[in-house]
């Protein structure tokens, strides 16, 4: 475990990095200490993403995800003027499409609440394992805000429209099987198996190509934004740079020698 950080612990087990907020006392809402974290815990995954970390997963102590913003911090900066809380959005929102747009699969691990913010990097995961207490809330709008950290952006994408304005409107609970039904969660682990579940997921992924998967999650997050045309350009390119790794090269070599595969996603699952 790393004893660089503060409100945070990180570690990477067989190539998973495991990620902890660690303010159980606050339900691991996001105050400045969790943000100068994840910033560190970002740039090591940035740094090790397909030498010694393969995947990441995400979570909270102490029986929560995340309660979203920190309200004393909230409280303190709703004198300010107006710019301070752009330019502190724009700082988290950096970190935040920093998460997203990660190499490796990202998989959060929700225990407890998942509000406010809190819920947006949940959403900002590749995949969602929940746990039966899981509880997945919105929460802006019973506070008189608007949505941040890029649920605005994400939700929709994963629900629609119409059920991210009313999941945004309403500010209502989410419990864990609507959750599944609407596609924010992959698996219901059963009760404090979450994080274990995700882990298992994550090593599906061990001999996976970072390169082929990285570039497949970039085209992905973007591809509601493109045209057919650029999308087809760009894919031509990013296939052209996957055909030339070593990684495809060998693989090549094992199916034609009648070799395995490295990467089974079933097999790798068992």
């Amino acid at each position: 475990m790393d004893g660089d950080f503060e409100k945070m612990t990180f570690e990477v087990d067989d190539g998973v990095a495991l990620v902890t907020i660690n303010r159980p006392e606050a339900r691991n809402a996001l105050d400045d200490a969790v943000r100068r974290d994840l910033d560190r815990a970002l740039t090591r995954i940035e740094q090790d993403a397909g030498d010694t970390v393969h995947a990441a997963v995400l979570t909270g102590a102490g029986g929560a995800f995340c309660a979203g913003g920190d309200l004393n911090a909230l409280k303190e900066s709703s004198g300010k003027p107006a710019s301070h809380t752009r330019q502190r959005l724009r700082d988290s929102h950096r970190l935040l499409t920093r998460w997203v747009n990660l190499d490796v699969p990202t998989i959060a691990a929700v225990e407890g609440a998942a509000a406010g913010a809190g819920f947006s990097l949940a959403l900002a995961c590749d995949f969602v394992i929940s746990s039966p207490r899981a509880r997945f809330i919105l929460s802006f709008g019973r506070i008189g805000l608007v949505p941040d950290w890029g649920a605005l952006y994400l939700l929709p994408r994963i629900v629609g429209l119409q059920k991210a304005k009313e999941l945004a409107f309403s500010a209502r609970i989410l419990e864990p099987q609507e959750a599944h039904s609407l596609g924010i969660v992959y698996e219901i682990a059963e009760d404090g198996d979450a994080v274990s579940q995700a882990v298992a997921l994550a090593n599906r992924f061990r001999n996976a190509s970072t390169l082929a998967i990285g570039m497949t999650k970039s085209m992905l997050n973007q591809s509601f934004e493109r045209d057919l045309a650029t999308s087809l350009d760009l894919e031509a390119s990013v296939q052209a740079i996957a055909n030339n790794s070593d990684y495809h090269r060998d693989a090549v070599a094992r199916f034609l020698d009648k070799q395995p595969s490295l990467f089974d996603w079933e097999k790798q699952g068992n």
